[in-house]
């Protein structure tokens, strides 16, 4: 028999800190209206159950914590089914068009941002067994997650002044078969490095590939790039969501925060409102754990420019901050593996036509060497995950750094290789100390997605895979180091 829960029990029930915030966020009442009259509507009736939802997944916040989420396209919000016991979902955001707004592009290629849809949530409590939210069964976390498929910069690029891509050519834009390939890996957790919304203006008439294309940053965007392509994945696992720089408030921020952010919906937290931009393109960092010996500390780069910060810069001391609450999150599991993840690569390398590759983000290291000198990250962190560039890399140092994998292959266009064979005299962080020596090196600009595997011990396999599921490498990590089956140039 199914019972109905009150909110005082599903507080009790719930327990953690983001929960008790997700559940006073309706005092926002301008930014989240909290209409609640699903109990008369049946939400949770067996004809209910038959119903499919737009999208609905489930993500890994702060300490953990599992939060369903739903988008549907009705008013109110549905029942979540936990165990036998049936909750009435809450109201993240509501149905609306938002007014233009300032964007990276001019006034006349842009638009209002459409959502005629609403976004619903709910704090799932630890050791729930079962969760259903109308047909959809949701992934629920696993206490010691043993397989994490990673990917990153997944969306189909329609920019002015940027190569048009085909977004209706499954070769051209791939996602939806490197998420249904990654899905049959059968993941317990999906990590995304970050870059889910790429259709950001208008597909020109004379160009073929992107006709009737969705554009700009409202829901059908977002359902094209992301819910409806990777509607496998998100059924195959719970996600861990970094926010991209194409999730600024100037880009898809207002999608972002409506329906990936982990933190409560907040007027300020919007990207609706230009003048809240200073807070909302900054997010504390927040470590999700997987299991006893290894946790996953997320970091939000979405804002970082791509020249050296000065000291006196307000963004320099918001991020010096956020690199202090790391080094506090990385002190809390001491004995541990600290795994770093933020989009825009660090102590990495991207290719350019014609010349020698870049390092790492020029705007985040100003920061990491001015605060921790040529050491670059928080102590404790043993491995970092970036995406931003579009190949997927591993390198390994002979210095005392952080191995580094980024995959930024998964389905925007490709940037093209890098050199091969690669230069020995290469340093990520050049344009600081040249103290990061590269001992190994793995690197292609095929489309496809990783999948780290648990040895135990904090050991990790990590295998880098095609869109169609052909193994490229497989490195083993280790005590900050990793080893690949094959280096160089990947094909």
């Amino acid at each position: 028999m199914y019972k109905l829960v009150g909110k005082a029990l599903i507080g009790a029930l719930a327990g953690a800190s983001l929960t008790t915030a997700l559940m006073v966020r309706g005092a926002d009442a301008k930014a989240n209206p909290h209409p609640q009259a699903a109990v008369e509507r049946g939400e949770h009736s067996d004809e209910h159950s038959h119903r499919s939802p737009l999208a609905a997944w489930v993500e890994l916040g702060a300490n953990g914590q599992a939060i369903a989420r739903v988008i549907v396209s009705d008013r109110l919000c549905p029942f979540i089914q936990l165990d036998d016991s049936w909750h009435e979902m809450w109201l993240r955001a509501r149905a609306e068009t938002i007014p233009q707004r300032t964007t990276t592009s001019p006034p006349e290629d842009s638009k209002p941002s459409a959502f005629p849809v609403t976004t619903c949530e709910y704090a799932i409590p630890d050791r729930t067994r079962f969760a259903r939210v109308m047909s959809t069964v949701l992934p629920l976390p696993k206490r010691n997650p043993r397989r994490i498929v990673i990917l990153g910069d997944t969306g189909c690029r329609l920019l002015i002044g940027d190569p048009w891509q085909a977004c209706s050519d499954p070769d051209e834009w791939p996602f939806h078969r490197i998420a249904e390939t990654a899905a049959r890996f059968k993941p317990d957790l999906v990590l995304h490095v970050g870059d889910y919304q790429y259709r950001e203006n208008e597909c020109p008439p004379d160009i073929g590939g992107c006709q009737g294309s969705p554009w700009g940053y409202g829901w059908d965007t977002w359902e094209a790039d992301l819910f409806k392509p990777g509607a496998k994945l998100l059924e195959a696992a719970p996600w861990i969501v970094v926010r991209g720089n194409h999730e600024l408030c100037t880009r898809a921020g207002q999608g972002w925060y409506r329906f990936l952010d982990t933190e409560p919906y907040r007027s300020v937290r919007t990207c609706n409102d230009p003048a809240n931009d200073a807070i909302a393109n900054y997010n504390d960092p927040y470590a999700v754990r997987i299991g006893d010996d290894t946790q996953i500390i997320v970091f939000d780069s979405s804002a970082v420019p791509k020249s050296k910060l000065p000291a006196g810069d307000p963004a320099f001391a918001k991020y010096q901050d956020e690199l202090t609450q790391v080094a506090v999150l990385a002190a809390n599991n001491p004995n541990g593996l600290n795994i770093w993840t933020n989009h825009h690569p660090l102590l990495a390398f991207s290719p350019v036509a014609g010349t020698a590759p870049t390092g790492g983000n020029p705007g985040l290291l100003s920061v990491m060497y001015a605060t921790y000198g040529p050491n670059y990250y928080p102590p404790g962190i043993d491995l970092a995950l970036h995406g931003h560039t579009h190949i997927f890399e591993a390198l390994n140092f002979s210095t005392n750094h952080p191995a580094m994998i980024m995959n930024g292959n998964g389905g925007d266009n490709l940037d093209i290789n890098l050199p091969d064979p690669f230069p020995s005299d290469a340093h990520p962080d050049a344009a600081f100390a040249s103290v990061v020596d590269v001992q190994e090196i793995a690197d292609t600009s095929t489309f496809g997605f990783m999948v780290a595997d648990r040895e135990g011990g904090g050991r990790w396999t990590f295998r880098a895979y095609t869109r169609d599921g052909r193994q490229l490498t497989s490195c083993r990590f280790a005590a900050s180091k990793i080893a690949c089956s094959k280096l160089g140039f990947l094909h």
